[in-house]
Formats: C-alpha cells, structure tokens, sequence
C-alpha cells in the first residue's frame, strides 16, 4: 500500500512509524524525507525568523517557491496514498493532511500516544495505540495477492 504518515517534525514516533511501514513492505512517504537528498519543507528556508511573522507575512510566504514546492510534494503524496497514518502528537497541518484523507474517502488510521486529549471526530478513523497495531490492521502484499 502507499502510506502517508502525517505527523510533526517533533514526533520521535515518526520515523519509527515511517521505517516501520517499509520493513512491512508498504511505499511510505516521509515528509522529513520525501526524496533521496532532500530534507523535506522548512519555514526557516524562506525566513529564519519566521516564528516572529505576522499573519500578513504569514500569508505572504505561503506563496513563497519553497513553501509552493513543499505543498505540492506533499499534496501530491496525499493524493495518491491508499491509507494515511496520523502519528500523535501532532499540529495543525498534519490533522488537515487526515482530515483531507478522510474526505477524499482514504482509509484513515490514527496512532493515539499517552497524554493525548480524545476527540470525537477521531470516530472517522481507525484508532490504534501502538505502531505494531498499526501494521497489524494494514493489508501487506501477500494479503492483497501481490508478491511479498
């Protein structure tokens, strides 16, 4: 399967989640990672001091190149994914990213972390507590007729 595994840079889950998927044999996209020699998106690119921006400037440098290329690796993984992983905690970006999945009908599977506050639209997804119950509910190729 094409996973995205939406999350934070944050996450230390992250990577085991993403590593975790391709030893099960699933293509996973890693937006820390999206292509060889890439390091995926960064604010700090366009303005390292992008944490004191206004909404105006805000607004402004999400029609930046980088901020433009960055979104469209990533909507472009999302649109052609068959599952998206969200990998609590996360923020704001990564919880659009799941709700446009679930929109968009893929299937949504949710990894719930300890300290987590419940939400009642997680009732759109699958909810699991660990990144092995993750694999677990995810067809692998042997499962779905393909080659192993």
């Amino acid at each position: 399967m094409r996973i995205y595994v939406a999350s934070s840079w944050r996450n230390p889950t992250q990577p085991v989640m993403v590593t975790t998927l391709r030893d099960a044999g699933h293509e996973v996209y890693d937006f820390r990672n999206p292509r060889p020699g890439d390091n995926g998106f960064h604010w700090s690119e366009i303005d390292p001091n992008w944490q004191r921006w206004t909404p105006s400037q805000f607004r402004q440098a999400l029609h930046h190149r980088f901020a433009v290329s960055g979104f469209k690796s990533d909507m472009e993984a999302l649109q052609a994914c068959d599952a998206c992983v969200l990998v609590l905690p996360c923020g704001r970006s990564a919880h659009l990213e799941a709700g446009w999945a679930a929109g968009a009908g893929k299937r949504l599977i949710i990894l719930i972390a300890d300290g987590c506050e419940p939400e009642l639209m997680y009732r759109m997804a699958e909810i699991a507590t660990t990144v092995d119950e993750v694999v677990a509910v995810l067809p692998t190729a042997d499962t779905l007729g393909g080659a192993p």
